[in-house]
């Protein structure tokens, strides 16, 4: 009996400990990228190498979300939240095309509530058809953030309103309520009555009205949350001639207070006149030199380095603060600088941009860009650029410069010195981070809108042939799993607490080892 005894205190032991590495490595993954760095990796582990949908092999659960969706979950407070559109209405009452951000509960797939936004309906061009809301959500505690299809920063309550109307904004039945352009109102339609499936915002600031930015095809942006500010992109772009710019003057990058969504601050950089398409790329924040900086990959295709704002800080006079630039890099300094609309359609000359975030790993900044997918040229480059200098770096920066096969809209995914980064000529791409040289390509069954994920040493990729990819993270090729889901793949892969969410157009899979 005491032998008896004391194997089954090992055992206990052995299983305590088993459960501690697991707990340690387990995490939420509250907005897209890896903390504020913005690198697409992950620490999970004990993911499985693949699934099968057609027997339920590793599949914990799987539901229906819209009909088109090209925003990446995020995992928060027991809660999956993910934008899609209204192809799919959960609730009878909103009907006909929407924005939409899903709340699931995280052990069962199970709908919670959702927020429901009418499209805009001046121009297709403010919010493209059947798109839904685009941007990945940002959680920090039970708020959540998101950047709605008409280009609204929204604060929302984690818990939708199944715990009462809270905050400063009281109009949520108005808010969701579509109204024709331009009705009086003696013309409105009488306001949808809120429900507990329903969204409870908290506050909500316009991009538009309250920062002068002029949308193109669909607001974008994935807010980072430093202390009390939020830091995003406007989404700022083209008119529907995609040659001309309306709003000159509009921000690119802006802050917010997270408490209020009062404007706090903007870049000044005269940057909106140069967009050659609209303003794709979300923040990242990195150390460099023991000091924080703030990345931004603009449309003007160039790359800037901000200084954080700092604690407390209360605008002086009536208008936001300026964003102090430490830096600034041509991504593309043989393109166009003057007339750059002329150049729209071209596809052997044209200037840049970049769709993905920067990365900053190992004091290197990371970042892919090149011609527009849509409107501009074939190049597209992923670059290593020293984050350290003032002013300029365009000529002493770049550390190297690696071709792409064509364009490029994913973020880097940065791996024990491997960078991972797939592009639109159905290439993925493994590169070493220190000299730019390749270590394997591969060719892939369709253009990748995405990011890679590494996570539990290998590399997730979905494509929009509705194939998902993947890989050992490592410098020798080795395709760990090729397998059709049937519809396209927009969405990064997203790892928590030991489950890996697959989001194609209209189904979410979450994948489990358990």
């Amino acid at each position: 009996m005491p032998a008896c005894k004391h194997f089954a205190a090992a055992v206990g032991a052995v299983t305590l400990l088993i459960g501690l590495e697991v707990s340690s490595l387990a995490a939420d993954q509250p907005q897209w990228g890896e903390a504020w760095s913005r690198n697409m990796v992950s620490a999970e582990r004990g993911l499985p190498a693949g699934f099968d949908p057609a027997t339920g092999s590793h599949v914990k659960w799987s539901v229906d979300i819209g009909t088109e969706t090209h925003s990446t979950p995020v995992v928060a407070g027991g809660r999956i939240y993910l934008g899609t559109n209204n192809g799919k209405p959960r609730d009878p009452k909103h009907q006909g095309d929407r924005g939409v951000l899903m709340c699931l509960d995280e052990a069962t797939g199970e709908f919670l509530w959702q927020l429901v936004v009418p499209k805009r309906e001046e121009d297709i061009y403010f919010d493209w058809p059947n798109s839904g809301i685009s941007s990945p959500a940002t959680v920090e505690g039970d708020r959540v953030y998101i950047v709605s299809n008409r280009g609204e920063v929204m604060c929302l309550d984690a818990h939708g309103l199944t715990n009462g109307n809270d905050g400063v904004f009281q109009d949520e039945g108005r808010h969701m309520t579509r109204q024709a352009p331009g009705a009086g109102e003696a013309d409105r339609a009488p306001d949808l009555q809120p429900g507990p499936l329903d969204a409870d915002i908290l506050w909500l600031f316009d991009l538009t009205s309250g920062a002068g930015i002029w949308s193109h095809d669909g607001a974008h942006s994935s807010i980072l949350i430093r202390g009390d500010y939020l830091y995003l992109n406007t989404g700022t772009g083209v008119d529907n001639t995609h040659r001309k710019i309306r709003t000159p003057e509009a921000p690119s990058l802006v802050v917010l207070d997270k408490h209020t969504g009062k404007l706090l601050a903007r870049e000044r950089e005269n940057i909106a006149p140069f967009i050659f398409h609209s303003t794709w790329s979300s923040p990242s924040l990195g150390k460099v030199d023991g000091r924080e900086l703030l990345f931004f990959a603009a449309g003007n295709g160039r790359v800037y380095a901000f200084e954080p704002l700092a604690p407390g800080l209360v605008p002086a006079g009536t208008g936001p603060a300026t964003l102090q630039k430490t830096w600034e890099f041509d991504f593309d300094p043989e393109g166009p600088k003057t007339n750059v609309h002329e150049y729209i359609t071209n596809r052997r000359e044209s200037p840049s941009n970049m769709y993905g975030m920067p990365v900053l790993y190992h004091d290197r900044l990371y970042v892919a860009g090149g011609g527009d997918i849509w409107w501009g040229k074939n190049q597209a480059w992923l670059k290593c650029i020293d984050p350290r200098g003032k002013g300029d770096i365009t000529t002493n920066a770049l550390v190297w410069s690696y071709p792409l096969k064509q364009h490029v809209m994913a973020t880097p995914a940065i791996h024990d010195g491997i960078v991972f980064v797939p592009d639109c000529g159905r290439t993925l791409h493994a590169v070493d981070a220190q000299t730019g040289k390749p270590f394997w390509t591969h060719e892939i069954r369709g253009e990748a809108w995405s990011s890679a994920l590494v996570a539990d040493g290998k590399v997730w990729l979905g494509t929009r042939s509705g194939i998902l990819y993947v890989f050992a993270a490592e410098r020798e090729k080795q395709k760990l799993l090729e397998i059709d889901l049937g519809k396209p793949i927009s969405a990064t892969p997203t790892a928590a607490n030991g489950v890996i969410y697959i989001a194609t157009m209209s189904r979410l899979y979450a994948i489990s080892a358990r």
